[in-house]
C-alpha cells in the first residue's frame, strides 16, 4: 500500500470512529414517526447493538468499562442492560439496591460513551408494584438523556395481550409523569413472537411507543417475518430487543443462513436490532468464554462463534 493510500484509509477510520462517537450529540432524541424510529431531524435510524446477560446472573460485565468497549470495539450504537427481576444470584426482587447500582453502570457508561441504551425490565412474569417503583425512580433519574429507552416487560410467556397491555399502561403512566419524551418498548405474549395481537388491538393515549418482537433465527423461520410484516403494515412500529442465531433455547448451532436472512430483512424494513448476549455461560448464545475480562479488553480467544459473528455484523452495519 502506497503513502496516498494508507492516509486515505487512515483518514476513513478516523471518520467512522469520529461519527459513532459522538453518536447520540449527532442523533439526539429519538421518537416514532408513523411505524419508524426517527432522530432528532426526523430522519430514519436504525440502532444495532447487544445485551449484556441477566445482571443477577453475570453482574460482572455491568461496568462502564464494558459498555465502552462494546461502542469501540464491537461498534454498538446502543446496549441493553437486562435486570433480573427473579432469578438469579442477585434478583432485583431480593437485592434492589445492588440491582439498581448494576443498572446504572451500565446507563452512565452509555452517556458517558454517548451511545443508547435499554433499560430493561428482564422477566416473564408480571411484577405491577415493583415495575412501577423502579421505572418511577430510574424515570426520574435520568429521564433528561436522550440515550435512555425503556423496556417494560422482556418476554410475557403464557400471558394474555389484555394482562400485558394492562400492565404495560400502567407501567407508561409512571414513566411519562417524569419523562414525557423518550422511546418505550412494549413485549408481547409467547416470548414476542404474538406480535399480531398488539397489532390488533394497539396502547393509545401515548406518543413514543414501540413493540417488541424476538427471534431465534434457527428457531423462528419465515412465518415470523410474515407475521410482523402484517403488523408493520397495520401501523405498528417494531423494535427487535432480542435475537441472535441459534435456537429458541439459546444453544444448539448456529444457522448462519436464517440469520442473514433475517438481518437483510431488518436492514430493508429499517428495524433496530439487539443481539443477546454478553455473557459467558456454557451455551451457544453468550458470546465470551470465561476467559473474557470483566472490564472489556476481550481478544478474538475470548470470544465463542455467535460473539464474533455478532462482532462481524456490528461492524458492518454501524458503518
Amino acid at each position: 500500500m502506497n503513502f496516498k493510500s494508507k492516509i486515505t484509509l487512515f483518514l476513513f477510520v478516523l471518520s467512522c470512529s469520529m461519527a459513532n462517537a459522538q453518536f447520540v450529540k449527532k442523533h439526539g432524541q429519538l421518537s416514532v414517526k408513523g411505524t419508524q424510529l426517527v432522530d432528532k431531524n426526523q430522519n430514519p435510524i436504525v440502532l444495532r447493538g447487544v445485551s449484556i446477560g441477566w445482571h443477577s446472573m453475570w453482574p460482572r460485565f455491568y461496568n462502564e468499562k464494558v459498555v465502552n468497549w462494546l461502542k469501540n470495539d464491537f461498534h454498538c450504537t446502543v446496549v441493553r442492560a437486562a435486570l433480573g427481576i427473579e432469578i438469579g444470584e442477585h434478583p432485583y426482587v431480593k437485592e434492589p439496591e445492588f440491582s439498581k447500582e448494576k443498572i446504572e453502570a451500565v446507563i452512565k457508561g452509555a452517556i458517558k460513551s454517548d451511545i443508547y441504551v435499554i433499560v430493561d425490565w428482564h422477566s416473564h412474569n408480571i411484577n405491577l408494584k415493583e415495575a412501577k417503583e423502579y421505572f418511577d425512580e430510574v424515570s426520574k433519574k435520568y429521564g433528561k438523556y436522550p440515550n435512555v429507552i425503556y423496556e417494560v416487560f422482556n418476554e410475557p410467556d403464557y400471558e394474555t395481550w389484555a394482562e400485558v397491555k394492562s400492565y404495560s399502561e400502567e407501567v407508561i403512566k409512571v414513566i411519562r409523569a417524569n419523562d414525557p419524551d423518550n422511546i418505550i418498548l412494549v413485549g408481547c405474549p409467547k416470548w414476542d413472537q404474538d406480535i399480531q395481537l398488539p397489532a390488533q388491538d394497539p396502547i393509545k393515549g401515548f406518543d413514543n411507543l414501540m413493540y417488541t418482537m424476538h427471534f431465534y433465527a434457527a428457531t423462528h423461520e419465515k412465518w415470523l417475518r410474515d407475521r410482523t410484516d402484517e403488523a408493520i403494515k397495520s401501523g405498528l412500529p417494531i423494535f427487535v430487543s432480542e435475537s441472535a442465531g441459534m435456537e429458541a433455547s439459546g444453544d444448539g448451532p448456529m444457522n448462519y443462513v436464517a440469520w442473514q436472512e433475517y438481518i437483510d430483512w431488518m436492514e430493508t424494513k429499517k428495524l433496530s436490532w439487539i443481539v443477546w448476549s454478553i455473557s459467558d455461560k456454557d451455551e451457544t448464545c453468550s458470546m465470551l468464554k470465561k476467559s473474557a475480562d470483566s472490564e472489556g479488553n476481550w481478544k478474538d480467544s475470548d470470544l465463542k462463534e455467535s460473539g464474533l459473528k455478532t462482532r462481524e455484523y456490528l461492524r458492518k452495519y454501524n458503518n
